[in-house]
């Protein structure tokens, strides 16, 4: 039975050092009993109290790596159901899935359009993380030279799907070492397909059609002796999977119900472009921890990427850039100077259209806390007195000659308090960054 936060606390060491993080060893407790903080935050805890805090400690999602390296993909350790709660801390894996009966042309070229997948949003690299081989082919041979083949030409970490143990062995031969996703033990295998996780150290799927033979399958495997699962509930609709997923998060973490205490993984089965980057977005949302589909156009990945991005940012840390004086282009000390918050989303917007105009220029990011132009207006975070405060001490009497700054046109009303308090000329600029363009150059004309 898992310990209250009183009977954690009476374990610990109750000097209140601090050194965890927080202010006394009962505030420590408190976010260790709701699954918050490891114990390895301690470090005066016990020896004796870390076994006995064991199961306490314990994530109740459990945290699964695939691959090795840099690229290695880690999975589950979650700890709440929305992201409002906290956040969540392990980006869904998306994957991409080749079959073994491609011709060797065909395949690297797959490949070779996968290891395109990777884009730049507000400042941040976004990319996919796994390539599924599939054996199609019923050949082991087959399928270890698909293998081989991937693993030569990426260094994404690999998922080896087949039923048939005896095929898997031949394909694992070609991963020692790379710690594969081994896809999948049945009822019918799990046995075989255990024994072969153990023996190449690999972590294991477990696909069962219900959660009541997911969950006995998933206590045979354990019984073999492996805990390094991703669950999977096979072929279904997508809300027959949503519903799936969301019992079995909400039985981990709600009910500490540890046999449901893995990463779960989707197959995205649509076979329409459009529907299948929509059913692999739903997935990211709710709650999949790696998700594989086979059409990897730019246009599909790069929306299911940004919902992924979106989802896994800290909803009370917003993205934010560094509060300093932009270049854009090849500008002089005569280049105009835009002003703008330091939140990510709205810097980068406005970066963009600088840019399109082709007009050399300066942009100014204040410090906002990571807010947007109107939210921080708002919330007294952008106003005249700071954003005075920020050409002084950015430096701003260093970079141009002239007088002039243009505010964004949604806090116009700023403009007369703003020269008051920096003494510089206000240009009131327009209110929606896509209007940047044909502003800057009107106003270099």
């Amino acid at each position: 039975m898992a310990l209250s936060g009183l009977g954690i606390y009476k374990l610990l060491p109750k000097t209140n050092c601090k050194d965890c993080g927080f202010p006394t060893c009962l505030a420590f407790a408190m976010q260790l009993a709701a699954k918050k903080v490891a114990l390895d935050k301690c470090p005066h805890v016990s020896e004796t109290a870390k076994k006995s805090l064991e199961s306490a400690a314990e994530p109740p999602i459990k945290l699964i790596t695939v691959g090795v390296g840099e690229a290695k993909l880690e999975v589950g350790n979650e700890t709440v159901m929305f992201r409002h709660e906290e956040k969540f801390y392990h980006p869904t894996g998306i994957g991409f899935s080749i079959e073994d009966t491609l011709s060797e042309d065909d395949m690297k070229k797959s490949i070779d359009e996968i290891k395109k997948l990777n884009f730049e949003r507000v400042g941040q690299k976004i990319e996919v993380n796994l390539i599924s081989v599939l054996c199609k082919s019923g050949d082991g041979n087959k399928f270890a030279n698909a293998v081989k083949l991937v693993l030569a030409a990426s260094d994404l970490p690999l998922a080896l799907v087949t039923d048939d143990a005896q095929v898997m062995k031949i394909g694992l031969e070609e991963t020692k070492g790379k710690a594969p996703l081994i896809c999948r033990a049945t009822k019918e295998n799990f046995k075989e397909m255990a024994g072969l996780s153990k023996e190449y150290k690999a972590p294991l799927v477990v696909s069962a059609p219900s959660l009541e033979e997911l969950e006995a399958l998933i206590k045979n495997v354990n019984t073999e002796g492996v805990r390094d699962l991703v669950l999977d509930t096979g072929k279904k609709g997508l809300p027959e999977k949503i519903w799936d997923f969301t019992q079995m998060r909400k039985l981990a973490l709600k009910k500490s119900f540890r046999t449901f205490g893995y990463p779960v993984i989707a197959f995205v089965e649509s076979t329409n472009p459009l529907e299948e980057a929509i059913e692999a977005t739903t997935y990211v949302a709710k709650y999949a921890s790696i998700v594989v589909m086979k059409g990897r156009n730019p246009w599909q990945v790069l929306p299911i990427l940004t919902a992924r991005q979106n989802i896994y940012t800290d909803p009370q840390k917003p993205l934010q850039v560094e509060p300093k004086i932009y270049e854009i282009g090849q500008v002089t000390d005569k280049s105009p100077v835009l002003i703008t918050t330091n939140f990510s989303l709205t810097y980068y917007t406005v970066e963009g259209e600088v840019e399109s105009s082709k007009v050399p220029a300066f942009i100014v990011t204040c410090d906002s806390e990571g807010m947007s132009v109107l939210t921080a207006w708002a919330a007294d975070k952008f106003t005249a007195e700071t954003i005075a405060q920020s050409f002084e001490k950015l430096g701003l009497k260093d970079k141009v000659k002239h007088n002039e700054v243009i505010l964004p046109g949604y806090v116009s009303v700023l403009s007369g308090k703003l020269e008051e308090e920096s003494g510089k000329k206000v240009i009131v600029g327009p209110r929606e960054a896509s209007g940047i363009p044909v502003f800057l150059r009107n106003l270099s004309k």
